[in-house]
């Protein structure tokens, strides 16, 4: 059986080196600049759909408006909840979170969209969804085993766009009947 076996002194060593880098080691695998550059991507995504949710929360109305309004409004908490952990994540790794409102909806991947009726929100909503989950999907895929933490952070952010997704899509189904 392999047993795991550490270099103890190496490892302190590099860790008193660049200790201005905060939790980024010489054990970093992934291109820094990227993943701060990709998870900005991610930011503007997330804070774009904050926004949508919100606006979307204060324009639904209607007959089915009821309950769908505040499935909005905790879908816009908990996109600004991912915009937060991305942008702490990028501080974490030596970056600067680019909330410029200028630019953002161009940096998103989501659009901020412009329905007015019920129907028409909802599947802004879902089509936003659907590209987190693709594009997010892509970015575990990309980052792969070199930064662990930022993975396990999209991973997470997938699951509940995931969840999101499947919200929108019974949302839609019961005000289109």
């Amino acid at each position: 059986m392999n047993t795991f076996k550490t270099d103890i002194e190496e490892i302190r060593r590099r860790a008193t080196e660049k200790m201005a880098d905060g939790a980024v080691t010489a054990f970093y695998k992934a291109d820094r600049e990227k993943v701060i550059e990709v998870l900005n991507d991610v930011l503007a995504t997330e804070t774009v759909c904050t926004l949508r949710y919100r606006s979307h929360y204060f324009l639904a109305k209607g007959i089915h408006s009821s309950g769908v309004e505040n499935e909005f409004l905790e879908h816009a908490k908990e996109e600004q909840e991912h915009a937060d952990r991305v942008a702490k994540r990028i501080t974490e790794l030596g970056g600067t979170p680019n909330l410029n409102p200028e630019g953002l909806g161009t940096r998103s991947h989501a659009e901020y969209g412009h329905g007015v009726r019920l129907e028409d929100m909802i599947q802004e909503d879902l089509v936003a969804e659907r590209i987190a989950i693709a594009t997010y999907g892509e970015i575990i895929r990309w980052i792969g085993s070199d930064d662990p933490t930022t993975r396990r952070m999209m991973e997470e952010l997938l699951a509940k766009e995931e969840e999101h997704a499947d919200d929108m899509a019974k949302l839609l189904s019961r005000v289109s009947k």
